[in-house]
């Protein structure tokens, strides 16, 4: 079975960039929640810092690419070892 590499790289976009999203809006409402989180992902995408709305957009940006990219690597590296196995698997 091979892997659409379209398909997975959109689905892991949406759904980290969803997840950076909500958590940072929940910041937002309860400025405790998912503090440590965000800072994780503060110290991985560069420019993100916890703050105002525009900063939750700009983090929910750079998951969203970085989950893309990670999905489309892992999609093809899937169908490229799965069809190096031939017929015997």
């Amino acid at each position: 079975m091979r892997l659409s590499i379209k398909a997975l790289a959109l689905t892991l976009g949406i759904i980290w960039a969803a997840a950076v999203f909500l958590v940072g809006v929940c910041n937002l409402i309860w400025p405790s929640y998912g503090t440590s989180f965000l800072q994780l992902a503060a110290s991985i995408y560069p420019g993100y810092e916890l703050g105002g709305f525009g900063s939750v957009i700009v983090g929910t940006l750079y998951a969203f690419v970085d989950a893309v990219v990670a999905g489309a690597i892992f999609a093809w590296l899937y169908n490229k070892l799965a069809g190096s196995r031939g017929a015997a698997g």
